[in-house]
């Protein structure tokens, strides 16, 4: 007995040396993949670009792995019950490593062949995800193994499984739990039922397998059993087991949802920031914070995209996407397949038409729903001839839809559904803080995921006589005013720069005669704005333009520029305008305000030239060319550069009061809408309709707007800038200015105010009954004229009656 004793413990002892000195030799193999002790306690979650409004409402997140990393306290208990009933039921007694569980795994595999459980702890997948690859090794089993025991050496359970929650993969690019939460429910894990938390905690064993939106049957079933297990733990009661047991599979796939459209944006800040960071990017975990107004976004989305739907609906019904007779007996999987395969973008559906009357028209939607669209939702639908023309109001729906057209509908919160097409037209928007130039609402096209080119920055259009303030500036800075009489009249001019003799014409062909400046603004009057240049010279006056930030060597270097020949993009324009609005001063527009790290530390703040109305001037340190000023800013008090002058408030202010004229007696009427007396603005149209614009401004904002097509094709008879981009321009700008008081540019107290004689632009005789007021620099106002003889009673109705024909502008101007 004592002889096998002695044998037994012989063996014993062997067998232990030899397992140690397996171990070792494992160990040995595999201790230069043990990761030290200090990247344990710096483990840092790949995290993706985040871009925000300046009030924080998500625009885009750009990465391949969703995360939102949260930490153990921000752990639901019900999923870190429901992740121990699945995964480690004993992961707060083991040592990071499950004996017992690793036994069960190596008999299944002796007994069947087969690997048919992992034996894995939480905290071996936590190495296994952090640290190693998931080949299947048994020298990748070991490693995994060792750093398990030295993890849970070096970090508390709740610090396990905080990394646990944020790593894991779980299908559909969502790593860690909160992400997967926003992906398939599209909300928070606070926000979710337990049902909800069982769902998810069943993803990590097999992601797609179990996928609640690809397989939900399997997936109903991983829950159930989940919920089984924590009922049988103790973790939760029958009535909250069967509450949980019985709900309905409710996950889709949400994605990470924005809170605000902005992908014009998103891309432009990604873009931007990409020069300086690279790859890393995509996984540091920066957050950036924008300039963009949230609610002005928003306003510039609706105006942009019904802007471009009204012109598109003007113009014609273009027809169906396809016609497929086959379909409307075909079974209804086969159509909602072929519809699902059309693209679809915003909100709206593809869908089928069944049958017709005269009226109404049966539809089967892509998401398979059947629903009748109304006459009211299709009368609209001329036939499309050319962008000159349509054909006839359709009287039935048989005009325009038959049975087996595949089309496209839009909701409609009065009609339901309306019938639509996708535009080929194309508009954009960007609006600006005028005294610092930030960036707070910006649309680049109809559909940034059709076409991701963006017309706001990357577009360069001419603006037509959008471009006409600029000059009219330049000739007010040289000592004309808006009094000053210009010949509206025909003329030729041998420009050595042009081609040829040129002609150039008014709107209609009418001319005017002797017009004064102000009129011949808010009439966009060409043969003035040419007649002008070439007095004021063209060299010159491409100089003075630089005070807009516009480049000369960018500028054609001859009298259509008087015209709007140039190429410029809408942010050039918008920011030109913002010397009118902010009262002279040279803006720079920017569009990222604060960049942080993961850890909420600042990596960049922008410093934006700042127009100076209240700050206090900060003493200039030697060899300093920026001049500083404290400004009480909505962060606090901050030290900003102040912007430079660059235009006479003087001449900015008599712009900005003739072009309010635009919107009171011109081609901006529309705007009267608005009901401001702050607001002015300029339209502008290019050679056969193929540009449009609007820019308008008050006091603190400017918004240009621009529609046009990309292939710079005509937008057809009767279009221009009052038709096409003013519209939109007002939608944005009612909602911009709703709540806020009028905000005018300011007025320098030395501009005097005088009486003129309307026909000549001459000081008004004392007591002439047609005399109007007028805005003048003190030095510029018209000498005084002395009374030679009463004038004649004709002469006045005359002059009285020119002035009721032209609008009645400016009568009661003041």
């Amino acid at each position: 007995m004592a002889k096998t004793f002695k044998i037994l413990l012989l063996l014993g002892v062997i067998g232990a040396l030899s397992a140690a000195g397996i171990t070792y030799a494992v160990y040995y193999n595999v201790k230069d993949r043990i990761p030290s002790v200090a990247e344990l306690k710096a483990i840092e979650l790949k995290i993706p670009l985040r871009i925000y409004t300046a009030d924080n409402q998500l625009i885009g997140e750009f990465g391949d792995q969703r995360r939102t990393p949260i930490n153990y306290d921000g752990i639901p208990q019900g999923l870190e019950n429901a992740i121990l009933a699945a995964e480690d039921t004993n992961f707060y007694h083991h040592p990071g490593v499950d004996v017992l569980g690793l036994g069960r795994a190596v008999m299944q595999l002796i007994t069947t062949g087969q690997k048919q459980g992992g034996g894995s702890t939480i905290t071996m997948q936590v190495a296994r995800n952090y640290f190693l690859s998931f080949e299947q090794t048994y020298t990748r089993k070991f490693t995994e193994i060792f750093i398990a025991l030295k993890m849970e050496r070096e970090l508390s359970k709740h610090e396990i499984l905080e990394l646990y929650v944020n790593k894991i993969y779980l299908g559909n690019r969502a790593y860690g739990f909160e992400a997967a939460a926003q992906v398939y429910y599209g909300k928070s894990l606070n926000d979710l039922n337990l049902a909800q938390l069982a769902m998810i905690a069943g993803l990590p064993k097999a992601p797609s397998r179990f996928n609640p939106v690809v397989n939900p049957s399997r997936a109903l079933i991983r829950r159930n059993w989940i919920l089984q297990r924590m009922l049988s733990l103790g973790m939760i009661d029958k009535p909250a087991y069967q509450t949980a047991v019985e709900a309905p599979v409710t996950a889709k796939n949400h994605g990470i949802m924005p809170d605000i459209e902005a992908d014009y944006i998103a891309e432009m800040v990604r873009s931007e920031l990409y020069d300086t960071f690279g790859e890393d990017l995509y996984s540091t975990g920066m957050s950036v914070y924008t300039t963009i107004h949230a609610k002005k976004q928003q306003a510039a989305n609706r105006a942009v995209f019904n802007g471009v739907l009204q012109y598109d609906m003007r113009h014609g019904y273009r027809g169906s996407i396809e016609t497929r007779v086959d379909l409307i007996d075909a079974p209804l999987e086969e159509q909602e397949s072929t519809l699902q395969d059309i693209e679809r973008f915003k909100d709206w559906q593809t869908a089928l038409v069944i049958d017709t009357s005269d009226t109404t028209a049966d539809m089967r939607l892509a998401d398979g729903k059947r629903i009748t669209l109304l006459w009211d939702g299709i009368k609209w639908a001329k036939p499309y001839l050319s962008e000159h023309s349509q054909g006839a109001s359709p009287n039935v729906v048989a005009d325009v839809l038959v049975p087996g057209d595949i089309v496209r509908l839009r909701p409609d919160d009065r009609l339901g559904w309306v019938l639509a097409q996708k535009p080929d037209v194309q508009s954009a928007l960007i609006s600006l803080n005028s005294k610092d130039g930030a960036i707070e609402a910006l649309v680049g096209g109809f559909n940034f995921y059709e076409n991701k080119f963006n017309r706001v920055t990357q577009s360069k259009r001419q603006p037509g006589s959008n471009f006409k303030p600029f000059i009219y500036a330049s000739a007010l800075d040289r000592g004309y005013t808006a009094a000053s009489i210009i010949n509206d009249a025909p003329v030729v001019f041998n420009d050595t720069n042009l081609a040829s003799a040129w002609r150039p014409t008014n709107d209609g062909g009418k001319f005017y005669g002797p017009t004064r400046l102000r009129q011949a603004l808010y009439r966009s009057q060409n043969i003035v704005s040419v007649r002008l240049l070439d007095e004021l010279g063209v060299r010159p006056t491409l100089e003075f333009l630089r005070r807009f930030g516009f480049d000369p060597n960018e500028l054609p270097r001859n009298l259509s520029l008087s015209l709007g020949s140039a190429n410029l993009s809408p942010l050039q324009i918008a920011t030109g305008y913002a010397v009118f609005s902010n009262g002279g001063y040279q803006v720079q527009p920017y569009l990222i305000d604060k960049v942080t790290d993961r850890n909420g530390d600042t990596l960049f703040e922008a410093n934006p030239v700042t127009v100076c109305v209240t700050c206090t001037l900060l003493e200039k340190s030697p060899g300093d060319e920026s001049q500083m000023g404290l400004f009480d800013t909505v962060k606090g008090i901050q030290s900003l550069p102040i912007a430079p002058q660059v235009l006479d408030p003087e001449v900015a202010y008599i712009i900005y009061d003739m072009m309010r004229d635009v919107i009171k007696y011109g081609t901006g009427r529309r705007a009267r809408v608005l009901q401001r007396d702050d607001i002015a603005g300029k339209t502008g149209t290019t050679n056969d309709g193929r540009d449009a614009w609007f820019s308008g401004f008050n006091g603190d904002i400017v918004t240009s707007v621009w529609s046009g097509f990309d292939n710079s094709s005509s937008l057809g008879r009767g279009e221009w800038g009052g038709s096409v981009s003013l519209p939109p321009w007002i939608d944005y700008m009612r909602d911009a200015l709703a709540d806020t008081p009028s905000s005018f540019v300011y007025k320098p107290s030395s501009l005097v105010t005088v009486r003129i004689d309307p026909k000549t632009g001459e000081r008004a005789l004392p007591g002439q009954s047609n005399a109007i007021f007028e805005i003048f620099r003190k030095d510029h106002v018209p000498a005084q004229r002395q009374v030679s003889a009463p004038p004649s009673i004709n002469s006045i109705s005359s002059e009285a009656q020119e002035n009721k024909q032209d609008d009645n502008i400016l009568e009661n101007l003041f």
